[in-house]
């Protein structure tokens, strides 16, 4: 597998200018998949806070770049959607979201709401000695009870102290609030109204309502995130222009 990446090849997510420069950095294997923007164009083409790939090396040798509670160190690390990025230094913190044409955003927000970050349970399994490990989307692993279940979201905490504790659930449950990660609707968020299960490899089929104009659409149970129950766990998500 080639370690380059021509710029005209790089995902749309990723929002970058096409022609500036031949190749692009590539994402490593790890969190995410193979969209997720790797933290050299993050920090270079979206953030402006380094000029080239040697100063981006510099930054990250020097742990200024915290993602999910950890520093970072490789440049070609994926960050994708609910990753808290901080950059203690400058005392600045932020949330990758997507927009509604699907490309990466970043949002910032206060060193409170930067103690914290969402994640979808994809998959759960029983590791030895019987206890059931939650398999989150971005790539992380915890450990919990068995009240989970694949579709929910979760709030965990980044505080070095008590590291991916459960703070909040969210289910995937008809009358709960969820945001469209993908498709058409993307960067929507709206109430679950209907849960269609769709026999065999084929994606189950979910109805939601725009709140604002009870207008309804329909999505499929992969581009669901969880984000709250009754009203969204945040009211203004910075996606909505």
């Amino acid at each position: 597998m080639s370690d380059h990446l021509k710029r005209l090849n790089a995902p749309d997510s990723w929002h970058v200018a096409k022609k500036t420069s031949k190749f692009i950095a590539k994402t490593s294997p790890g969190p995410h998949n193979a969209n997720a923007m790797p933290v050299a164009v993050w920090l270079r083409d979206h953030m402006h806070l380094a000029a080239n790939a040697k100063e981006v090396r510099q930054i990250l040798q020097q742990k200024e770049v915290i993602i999910n509670g950890r520093p970072c160190r490789n440049p070609r690390m994926g960050i994708g959607i609910f990753d808290i990025v901080s950059i203690p230094r400058i005392g600045r913190h932020f949330r990758i979201l997507r927009d509604k044409k699907g490309r990466h955003k970043t949002i910032e927000i206060d060193a409170e709401a930067a103690k914290s970050r969402l994640a979808k349970i994809r998959n759960k399994t029983i590791v030895p000695g019987g206890k059931v490990q939650l398999n989150l989307r971005f790539g992380a692993n915890v450990i919990a009870d068995n009240r989970y279940h694949p579709g929910d979201s979760i709030v965990l905490s980044l505080e070095p102290e008590n590291r991916f504790a459960i703070l909040d659930h969210f289910p995937f449950a008809v009358g709960n609030m969820a945001m469209v990660i993908g498709g058409r609707h993307s960067g929507k968020v709206a109430r679950i109204v209907g849960i269609e299960k769709v026999p065999g490899s084929v994606p189950n089929r979910v109805i939601l309502e725009d709140p604002a104009d009870g207008s309804r659409f329909e999505t499929i149970d992969e581009y669901i995130y969880m984000v709250g129950r009754e009203e969204p766990a945040l009211k203004e998500w910075g996606i909505e222009e």
